[in-house]
């Protein structure tokens, strides 16, 4: 899909929240139209921060977390949080039962939300057709 649309993709890194607004300086430098911003620890501990610089560089983000769509992100798709922890409390359980955790399978998310913040999109200048609005579990207007 990225060949097929002549996308370029850069990768930006940030390993410390004070990388962070030099990776956003870059997005601006750069003239980067778009990000999908990862979650991990970083990321998801500095991630009102990164809304914020987001916003501030009008560069539409997409995340992982539905959290950080409600705190001002344009959307977010990833797999649903409160089940992966129920999950892994099924595990705890197993291993407390006597269950060797090398025994026991790797197991992928299979439930996903797609979280869109209307009111970003907006301040963004992005419509979001019908078809995207009615196959989101969550609106934010």
């Amino acid at each position: 899909m990225v060949r097929a649309r002549a996308v370029q993709v850069v990768l930006l890194a940030a390993e410390t929240p004070e990388d962070l607004v030099s990776a956003f300086q870059t997005v601006k430098r750069r003239r980067i139209q778009g990000l999908v911003v990862q979650a991990d620890e970083l990321f998801i501990r500095e991630g009102r921060r990164i809304v914020d610089l987001a916003a501030a560089s009008r560069v539409p983000a997409i995340y992982r977390l539905g959290d950080q769509a409600a705190l001002g992100g344009l959307m977010a798709f990833g797999p649903r949080i409160p089940d992966m922890y129920r999950r892994a409390a099924s595990y705890v359980d197993k291993v407390l039962r006597g269950a060797k955790p090398a025994d026991l399978p790797v197991e992928q998310p299979t439930r996903f939300e797609l979280v869109i913040n209307l009111k970003t999109a907006k301040a963004l200048g992005i419509t979001f057709p019908p078809s995207i609005r009615v196959r989101a579990d969550q609106v934010i207007q």
